[in-house]
């Protein structure tokens, strides 16, 4: 029978059940005050094109129940690592806040001194979902100020993770100051080697002297500031005893630059230092190509990521609140609802349920008693408990599941080198052998031919056109990526994905959509009267199978039980209208002298329901599948071998063989460790494998993956160690994602052809002595600038050719 839903009354701000119809602002409603003082906000200054990015973009505005919940921030050694700068004034704070959407949520972020006389102003950067505050600490502490923020719907992210890197990765920043210096030194050199390219006559002696010295002065700073990182890399594979495509580029850019001394310094020309620096700014173009990725997102986790920054202790018969770094053997911890368990402890209470898909992908609660033993990680289900300590947190269960070895698989360990390294040592070899013997055959003829031509082959060999190739072809893909839903870490992903073979997927929160579940019911027909009772019952409860099976029951009265009371782990039991309505296991109606009828013995989960002491039936909750799942295995199949990796037990075994035609190819109760073996057996085959997982649970298998991808329904929260972040409403893209990357890697073998083509040709006339080091020089930058067009041109174009977001 179907569930019926009635209307209610949503809050038009963030989309919350209305509990009055009292609290209204221009004909709409509002939950609380919180939210009405935001659309107020909103509409005085125009701004409420907010509401129409989505029907509820806002987030729910409550009173904090718990007044000292950020009081931990406080804390002397956790204000001072999340403070950046602080006198006897102002102070500065930076907080990670996701929910920013869009020029509202700016708004309202850099207005925080309308709310709080304690801000002083706010600035957001929105690409990285970042607000500095500035602020006045004798006004407004830390915590007061992240529970303004948290009470207009903004609340920062902050975890051990965060807060422990005060020090941000400062690469991007650096490689921005060596473009700089390099297209500086480019474009000043160009000016003064004008007078040298347009004169039908050579330059007055003193002039070109001058001039000489100037480009000196100016290309020194990009020969040992701005080229280190391939001179670096260079001599790392050298020492190494191999050769990487930074090989020939430090080849020809030392080449340049010595022939261009030689020749300043001999008087017998202008050197080529404006081909020099414009080689090395063009090299970092493609570089800073290469690097872009999505700041907002975080790829490399450690288990800190998980942890909250705080918890509630009881001590000398009092609560406090500590950083979670401070727990100590034999504290006792005070956790609720929802909260995670940060250290390996013993349950004080006399019952409660953990929730450890987290960790071990189980979907279903787990019961815990008093005296047993609940590893980090698991989150608490129901009401509040108190634990002790046995464990501290660098040493407990979720810490030393992070931190074992297996877990740690470097990116050598995939034995997957970039096409451009492949190329690399072929090329070296080949043009080194090229110049050498150019230069042998004319040094009977002329020495200064031979040195020439020696050179000439050198630089104009040089393999930035070659190089810029799969930087500029994979950074574009890179781009089309992110704003097509796949957030990649580095290009090289690229290329790992065009080669994958085999795809394993996991189950709960990948294939099922995390917060939505099926809901059945077996049994007597139910009156509209009885479904209306049994959902105002189940809707007091906190037990995640209560809240499924409620939210599928909304009605809209507000009517409050007589009795209500949890039995943690068994069931509940609530009196409303004179009739006594009981909801649990079988087990919990058993004890209380129901006649229970608990039907066939599939393995699924089932809530049983009694009223008046008469057995109704069961609700059967069954995963909710994302849409699209059959077209998208019927596009996978056909191209690779397919397999399901889940910690759950095999109840959803017939719905998944619909997806993957086998059930040898579905496998059920497995561990991190059981994950982590079946993708090292494939890659024992030879195969490349691409695993989609969402947990801690599948860390270890993403990392050990040919490609890791951490499916997310929220992109900029939290996802495990992975080398990509999949928003999952674009699941169904898989199929493009894989077909575009094979598309790039063909992009780019059309470009090293028409590169090598260049070449040859350049070599067939270089080494005849016909084209001079300045021919060569001028030759160079132009060869690279058509291979930028050509790769940004085509990728784009294959992408919308393939219905991926391209330009804008």
């Amino acid at each position: 029978m179907a569930i019926i839903t009635e209307n209610i009354i949503l809050c038009d701000h963030c989309g919350a059940e209305c509990r009055t119809a009292d609290i209204t602002s221009s004909d709409k409603h509002f939950c609380c005050q919180g939210c009405k003082t935001v659309y107020d906000l909103l509409s005085d200054n125009n701004l409420c094109t907010y509401y129409s990015l989505e029907e509820h973009p806002g987030e729910t505005i409550t009173s904090d129940p718990d007044n000292n919940r950020f009081e931990y921030l406080n804390h002397p050694d956790i204000k001072n690592k999340l403070i950046e700068f602080s006198d006897d004034d102002f102070s500065v704070v930076t907080f990670f806040i996701p929910s920013i959407h869009c020029k509202s949520c700016i708004w309202l972020l850099e207005n925080l001194h309308k709310l709080s006389k304690g801000v002083e102003h706010a600035r957001v950067d929105f690409i990285r979902r970042e607000v500095s505050i500035t602020y006045h600490p004798e006004v407004l502490n830390l915590g007061e100020l992240v529970k303004l923020l948290a009470s207009i719907g903004y609340e920062p992210q902050i975890n051990l993770d965060n807060i422990d890197k005060k020090e941000r990765d400062r690469a991007n920043r650096s490689l921005y100051l060596k473009l700089g210096v390099a297209g500086f030194a480019f474009g000043n050199i160009m000016l003064y080697s004008l007078p040298a390219y347009l004169s039908h006559e050579p330059l007055d002696p003193n002039f070109q002297f001058v001039f000489s010295i100037l480009n000196i002065v100016l290309a020194l700073p990009v020969l040992l500031f701005s080229s280190t990182d391939y001179l670096k890399s260079a001599g790392l594979a050298l020492s190494q005893k191999r050769i990487n495509m930074d090989v020939p580029i430090s080849l020809g850019i030392i080449v340049l630059f010595s022939r261009s001394i030689y020749e300043i310094i001999t008087g017998i020309g202008p050197g080529y230092m404006d081909s020099f620096t414009g080689l090395v700014f063009f090299l970092l173009i493609g570089k800073l190509f290469q690097k872009k990725t999505y700041d907002g997102l975080s790829f490399d986790r450690d288990y800190r990521s998980y942890f909250p920054l705080s918890v509630k202790i009881r001590k000398d018969n009092k609560e406090q609140t500590v950083p979670v770094s401070s727990l100590e053997i034999g504290d006792y911890m005070n956790l609720r609802n929802q909260e995670l368990v940060p250290a390996d402890s013993v349950l004080m209470s006399d019952s409660t349920l953990v929730d450890f898909s987290f960790v071990t992908g189980e979907s279903t609660p787990i019961e815990k008693k008093k005296g047993d033993l609940i590893y980090a990680g698991g989150r608490i289900v129901g009401q509040a408990v108190e634990m002790i300590v046995s464990k501290e947190v660098s040493q407990g269960y979720l810490t030393r599941l992070w931190n074992n070895e297996i877990f740690h698989t470097e990116s050598q360990d995939k034995d997957l080198s970039t096409i451009t390294d492949d190329a690399s040592v072929y090329f070296t070899l080949g043009v080194i052998l090229t110049a050498v013997i150019s230069g042998l055959y004319w040094m009977h003829i002329s020495t200064a031919i031979a040195v020439s031509t020696f050179t000439s082959v050198l630089i104009i060999a040089c393999p930035c056109a070659l190089a810029l190739a799969a930087p500029f072809t994979l950074g574009s893909a890179m781009n089309i990526y992110g704003r097509s839903g796949l957030f990649i870490k580095n290009t090289s992903i690229i290329e790992r994905i065009s080669r994958i073979r085999s795809i394993v997927f996991d189950k709960t929160g990948t294939l099922t959509q995390s917060n939505q579940s099926n809901v059945n019911w077996k049994g007597q027909e139910l009156t509209e009267y009885e479904l209306k009772i049994i959902g105002i019952i189940l809707r007091n409860s906190t037990h995640p199978l209560s809240k499924g099976i409620s939210g599928k029951m909304t009605s809209g009265e507000k009517h409050e039980p007589e009795h209500f009371e949890e039995h943690t782990g068994l069931g509940i039991s609530g009196r409303i209208d004179g009739h006594t309505i009981l909801a649990g296991s079988i087990n919990w109606l058993l004890k209380n002298n129901i006649d229970v009828n608990p039907g066939d013995e599939k393995p699924r989960t089932e809530v049983h329901i009694a009223i008046d002491s008469h057995y109704k039936g069961y609700f059967v909750l069954g995963k909710s599948y994302r849409e699209g799942l059959p077209q998208l295995f019927n596009h996978l199949r056909n191209n690779f071998e397919l397999a399901l990796l889940s910690g759950d037990n095999d109840a959803e075994k017939s719905n998944l063989v619909r997806f993957f035609r086998s059930d040898n190819q579905l496998h059920f109760n497995q561990s991190p460790e059981d994950k982590l073996t079946y993708i090292k057996n494939i890659q024992s085959n030879g195969n490349r494998v691409m695993m989609l997982g969402d947990g801690l649970n599948d860390a270890g298998a993403l990392k050990k993956s040919d490609v890791g991808i951490a499916v997310s329904d929220d992109v900029g929260s939290f996802s495990p160690a992975c080398d990509a972040i999949l928003d999952a409403n674009r699941i169904l893209t898989l199929p493009t994602y894989l077909k575009f990357a094979r598309s790039s890697m063909v992009i780019i073998f059309i470009s090293y052809t028409i590169s090598l083509l260049y070449n040859l040709i350049g070599l067939g006339f270089a080494v005849q002595g016909m084209i001079s080091p300045l021919l060569s020089a001028v030759l160079m930058p132009v060869s690279s600038i058509s291979i930028i067009l050509f790769t940004t041109t085509a990728t784009h174009l294959t992408a919308k050719k393939m219905g991926l977001s391209s330009w804008r």
